[in-house]
């Protein structure tokens, strides 16, 4: 494993993250179609409900960087109410991916108002962090390690259950996903150049001490596979895949049993749900907020479908900051 201890790295600003909005509003050709519009890689991958088997492993990744697990841990209501941070992350995301220009911009502003609250110490050491270290949540190296273990999930997520993706639209994913991580207050800059590169830096992520693993974020992990807090419990074959799908290191760390059981659990969803998915009509598999997008385009508000979609994926009718 690398060592290197990390350092507090640059806080993004208010001021940064506005000028990481006008350099996009430069480039869009009709804000009623959103940042990234019908035709984008985006709009095909994101909306597809599927993409939610990955969840699991983006939350647990995350929680294995220690700012992220102290921050939910101290500003969170994250075991109390689970469903209530699903519907706060997916209502943010899904917004700046199929929301007006005005819509997403609006979303990033809000995460950003809200993350400047969330600061605060390490309570312990944990990987390269000592006791005491500062932690804020709008700090550029925790915004970008949350969006890679979304983007890196999502990938896995869809082609579970899809065919897989061509190298070019798989690049072009990321090259979109650069401008998603701009409305985050993540500059262009600052990430991998193209999706080689981006694959490089979450391997280099997981072999260092800029990650690890402590009780807190074991105990946290461990709830959340259980669905604990929630009515909602996460089948095990869910479970299975999730675990199936963490790097070999945070297996250990987190304590989290991958035996034969287990494997052939994954093997049989392999072979099943795949199957099973593909059979669905589209407008079955597509998420609220993307339908509410393609009526929005048609003219029209979102119909009771769309609406009740929304409100399992985000907590309410339709997409915030609207008119």
């Amino acid at each position: 494993m690398e060592r290197r201890i990390p350092e507090a790295g640059h806080v993004v600003t208010r001021n940064d993250l506005e000028l990481l909005l006008a350099g996009i509003e430069r480039t869009i050709g009709d804000p009623q179609a959103g940042i990234f519009g019908p035709e984008s890689m985006t709009w095909r991958i994101d909306r597809e409900a599927a993409l939610f088997l990955g969840a699991g492993r983006a939350a647990l990744l995350q929680l294995a960087h220690p700012w992220v697990a102290v921050a939910l841990d101290q500003h969170s209501s994250v075991m109390a109410n689970p469903i209530a941070r699903f519907h706060n992350t997916f209502r943010i995301v899904f917004t700046m991916n199929f929301g007006t220009v005005d819509q997403a911009f609006a979303a990033a502003r809000s995460l950003h108002t809200m993350h400047t609250t969330i600061r605060g110490a390490l309570p312990s050491p944990v990987a390269g962090y000592s006791q005491g270290s500062l932690y804020e949540a709008n700090t550029l190296s925790a915004l970008r390690w949350v969006y890679a273990t979304l983007f890196d999930s999502a990938l896995l997520a869809y082609e579970c259950v899809l065919p897989p993706l061509t190298d070019a639209e798989r690049d072009a994913y990321y090259v979109e996903s650069r401008v998603l991580a701009g409305l985050f207050g993540i500059p262009r800059e600052a990430l991998p150049q193209d999706w080689g590169a981006f694959r490089g830096y979450v391997e280099a992520m997981c072999r260092s001490e800029e990650l690890g693993v402590d009780e807190r974020s074991r105990v946290m992990a461990k709830r959340i596979l259980a669905g604990a807090g929630s009515w909602v419990k996460p089948p095990r074959w869910y479970q299975a895949l999730t675990v199936a799908w963490m790097p070999d290191r945070f297996r250990e760390e987190f304590g989290l049993p991958y035996g034969a059981g287990e494997a052939r659990s994954v093997e049989r969803t392999k072979h099943w749900l795949p199957r099973v998915y593909r059979r669905m009509p589209q407008r079955v598999r597509s998420v609220g907020p993307y339908l509410e997008a393609c009526a929005r385009r048609a003219g029209h508000g979102p119909g009771w479908v769309t609406r009740l979609s929304n409100r399992f994926w985000m907590g309410e009718a339709r997409m915030p900051f609207g008119e």
